[in-house]
């Protein structure tokens, strides 16, 4: 019995024993395709030779120290690396060790930005149904997600409301065309606004493409268009939370530039480290940190870790790797291929009911049937039985039941480095559906399709 607290506590998971580029290694050296990279993480894949000398050579000249009393050379470089170059207007950065971490402190920069200006009123936020900002609480209250809010619900804060995800495949109307679609989900945002009276929001929170919780929805054309707008015209901040779209991972280094927009605060994680130290952080624009710094002058938030000397380094070393390589350049390319690759295998069968996705960030929903849309009963736990058969074959891939209400629904998604050559986009593609199929057919052995 493991002393270790598992996610599962009745079944302890394989022991992952080594890795390297593509691959991990359980404790048998039987090789595994990280073909998500763990949650959307290894962007770089694994055991890269730069990363490693970068935290060896940290490590042998600080290990760390406190920003309550300093700064470091590692931190001061990452930052002007991520933001020196003003990328829409985005000019501070703040760094912190996860996604969770992150999205604590926008919501924490949003609320103290407008108690600096003078609109203490500000108090509520907006976000979305089915969205995932995070485990701690200020983040999981963000969080729309109704499968993990609901055992914390009587903790989780009244300042957060949700509207509708952009999420055509299952809530646009059949008479309704993609544009309409788009009018109606912005007039509700509006309609929350004036519920909850425009001058009282601090801001509306949104993944530019729904990770976990939806399996890889990107919003349709003019939608974020519309939201930016909205939110200007109340004074509100726009902040989007790129912990598992953003850094490459969906084509551009930011998501955002995709949608023509730009935020004012940034949630970044994984894709920022590529695994290799607990790193996350914000970007946030300059006249918040000007609204701060003309007041008090000092962020009323803070972690014994936060821009830690090795993290910081780690990071460094996967962003010039990144750049030096091209990789996001490939992630675009074998984005395409990987999109490709799915519909020619998947498109047509009966129980896939969507193929969604950018750059090397794809899903696949399971359905019963492709007319109905209706889902698989979830005690099935269809998407736990296909990554237990894509394990089978030799091949991870990351999991999700609720994906339409937090009880209904399944899809699998695939998020491989951006490394990854077309051989082995194949070759992931081929293993999955496979795995699909056997996993399918399990179901229906037992009648129970």
């Amino acid at each position: 019995m493991s002393n270790l607290v598992h996610r599962n506590l009745l079944a302890a998971p394989p022991l992952a024993a080594g890795s390297n580029g593509l691959y991990l290694y359980d404790r048998d050296g039987r090789a595994i395709i990280d073909g998500s990279g763990g949650a959307a993480v290894a962007c770089i894949g694994h055991r890269h030779p730069k990363v490693i000398a970068a935290i060896k050579a940290q490590l042998d000249t600080l290990d760390y120290a406190h920003t309550g009393l300093f700064s470091c050379a590692s931190a001061e470089r990452l930052a002007e690396m991520m933001v020196g170059h003003a990328p829409g207007g985005l000019t501070h950065a703040y760094f912190c060790s996860s996604g969770s971490e992150g999205n604590e402190a926008a919501i924490k920069m949003a609320r103290q930005y407008f108690l600096e200006i003078g609109q203490p009123e500000r108090v509520h936020f907006i976000a979305r149904r089915q969205s995932y900002h995070g485990n701690t609480l200020g983040a999981l209250s963000a969080s729309g997600n109704a499968m993990r809010r609901k055992p914390y619900a009587p903790l989780l804060s009244p300042a957060f409301h949700h509207v509708s995800p952009c999420y055509a495949y299952r809530d646009r109307g059949d008479a309704e065309t993609e544009a309409q679609y788009v009018v109606r989900l912005l007039a509700e945002l509006e309609a929350e606004f004036q519920r909850l009276g425009p001058t009282n929001v601090i801001g509306f929170i949104a993944e530019p493409v729904v990770g976990a919780t939806l399996g890889c929805v990107a919003a349709l054309p003019g939608y974020f268009e519309g939201v930016r707008a909205i939110c200007d015209r109340h004074g509100a901040l726009l902040i989007l939370d790129e912990v598992m779209s953003g850094m490459g991972r969906t084509g551009t280094l930011h998501a955002w530039e995709q949608e023509g927009i730009v935020p004012d605060i940034q949630i970044v994680a994984k894709g920022l480290g590529g695994g290799y130290q607990p790193i996350g952080g914000i970007l946030v624009a300059g006249r918040v940190i000007e609204g701060i710094a003309c007041g008090s002058g000092a962020f009323m938030h803070g972690h014994t870790y936060q821009a830690h000397p090795v993290a910081c380094a780690a990071a460094i070393a996967v962003q010039e790797v990144m750049a030096e390589e091209g990789l996001v350049e490939n992630c675009r390319a074998m984005g395409t291929r990987l999109e490709q690759r799915l519909i020619e295998r998947l498109g047509n069968h009966r129980q896939i009911g969507d193929i969604r996705g950018r750059g090397l960030f794809w899903a696949v929903e399971f359905v019963t049937d492709r007319a109905s849309k209706r889902p698989f009963d979830p005690a099935l736990k269809l998407h736990e039985r296909v990554k237990r058969a894509a394990y089978d074959r030799g091949l991870a891939c990351y999991p999700m039941g609720g994906t339409i209400d937090g009880r209904l629904g399944d899809h699998v998604i695939l998020a491989p480095p951006y490394t990854v050559t077309p051989a082995e986009v194949d070759r992931i593609v081929g293993i999955f559906g496979d795995a699909v199929d056997a996993a399918l057919a399990e179901v229906a052995a037992e009648g129970r399709a």
